[in-house]
């Protein structure tokens, strides 16, 4: 079992390089009875608040299309008027999941898809049509209409139950408690005063079942989407597995190609050459010998960092922590190891992330010019094992095809993990990967 990590991060010297999963709800949980009383609670309090949030949204929104000729304020009103969008769904699903427990996904920020002002507008306008903000949306009207029906059926239930007990209040023999013109016998009071109060509640049970039925409806895909979603993961993922295997394999080429294969044909030849001299120049033949028993030994310590590259024995044997430990400490650049795990997680989840981490130390130190890198590792509650990679190099890294990010994303995303990368011109440049701890 992997120690658990506590206090101060460890700090080890060595080479850098540089470089959203959820389950569906399940059946049970959508079936669970409802808590009718707080939905009834919060549809009358949307009732309210409702209104002046749409209304607010609708002024902002027109006010910045307005104001877009104005050397682009209007685009700034849009632009905060977009992730209020966002953060109003992303309390709706919030508010619909806590109330029934529907094991709804949180909301996420979309990622941005390329660099500069174009790929941050191309990542605000992909955030515009995020179809789950607009069904968080949809179902924040839905249930602020309902919550206009809620306020005045609540009112006919209090006035019921005040009729009710009118008989110990009433002074005369007829009254009218709705101020409409309708008088009721002080008799009839408490029989007219039950039988409402007894319609109104039903009433509002109903609408805390509708507003139940409602949101399942929009908020919950249906058994064909999360069908089509779970095909599209899973050809996602065997791309990417296709993919990595293809970079991996080009890159053990790559690999023996430029530094192992040279280096046993040099010795080789220089065999050779001291066969040849052997009985001529005896001495000459030593020092040839010596030669390539160096230049062995050199190919040896390749093919064993080649094999290191490709399977980490210390991965299986100790664990993750013990395995980044080594790895930091073989790094050229400072890093600052902070790994906190209790348990093991999936042999696959545990390889794909120490392949990232220590691709993106490799990057680090080649590329980014770097002088300290962090590492973090965690298990989140959802159990996803989570890592970052900071470091303060000078930024600017991009997945290219074939290159070593893009081989970290296969990897990870062969095993149904997410990959995120932040690299601005000038640095810092951090990568977040999540992997799934049963993958």
């Amino acid at each position: 079992m992997t120690r658990l990590r506590r206090g101060r991060p460890r700090t080890y010297r060595g080479v850098m390089t540089t470089a959203v999963l959820s389950a569906p709800p399940s059946r049970a949980a959508a079936l669970a009875p409802l808590p009718l009383a707080g939905a009834i609670a919060q549809l009358a309090a949307l009732g309210v608040v409702g209104p002046a949030v749409f209304t607010i949204l609708l002024s902002v929104l027109g006010t910045g299309l307005g104001l877009i000729p104005l050397l682009g304020v209007g685009l700034i009103v849009i632009v905060g008027a977009v992730y209020a969008l966002f953060g109003i769904a992303w309390l709706e699903l919030a508010r619909v999941d806590g109330l029934y427990g529907l094991g709804l996904p949180p909301l996420r920020l979309r990622a941005r898809v390329a660099p500069g002002f174009g790929g941050w507008l191309r990542t605000l306008w992909r955030q515009c049509i995020d179809p789950s903000v607009w069904r968080g949306l949809a179902n924040l009207a839905v249930a602020t209409m309902l919550g206009f029906l809620v306020l005045p059926i609540a009112s006919v239930l209090a006035s019921s139950v005040a009729l009710a007990f009118a008989p110990l209040y009433a002074r005369d023999g007829s009254l009218d408690p709705w101020g409409a013109g309708l008088e009721i016998d002080a008799a009839w009071a408490p029989l007219v005063g039950i039988l409402l109060a007894i319609v109104a509640l039903a009433a509002l049970v109903g609408l805390g079942l509708l507003h139940g039925v409602i949101s399942r409806a929009i908020l919950i895909p249906s058994r064909e989407a999360q069908l089509a979603a779970a095909a599209r993961t899973s050809d996602a993922q065997r791309v990417g597995a296709i993919r990595a295997s293809e970079v991996e394999r080009t890159r053990i080429e790559r690999d023996l190609h430029d530094g192992v294969q040279p280096r046993l044909v040099s010795v080789g030849m220089t065999l050779g050459l001291a066969q040849q001299k052997i009985d001529d120049d005896p001495d000459a033949a030593k020092a040839l010998i010596a030669e390539a028993h160096t230049s062995t030994k050199a190919a040896i310590t390749e093919l064993r960092q080649l094999a290191r590259g490709i399977h980490a024995s210390v991965l299986d044997d100790r664990g993750l922590d013990a395995a980044l430990s080594a790895l930091a400490a073989r790094s050229h650049v400072p890093v600052q190891l902070d790994v906190r795990l209790e348990g093991r997680c999936s042999k696959g989840a545990e390889t794909a992330v120490y392949f990232a981490i220590a691709e993106s130390l490799t990057n680090a130190a080649k590329h980014s010019r770097a002088g300290e890198c962090r590492v973090t590792v965690r298990v989140r509650d959802e159990g996803v094992l989570w890592a970052r990679i900071e470091d303060n190099g000078i930024g600017g890294a991009r997945v290219l095809p074939g290159g070593g990010l893009d081989g970290i994303s296969n990897r990870v995303l062969g095993v149904g993990g997410t990959v995120r990368l932040d690299s601005p011109q000038g640095g810092p440049t951090s990568l977040e990967v999540s992997v799934p701890c049963a993958s």
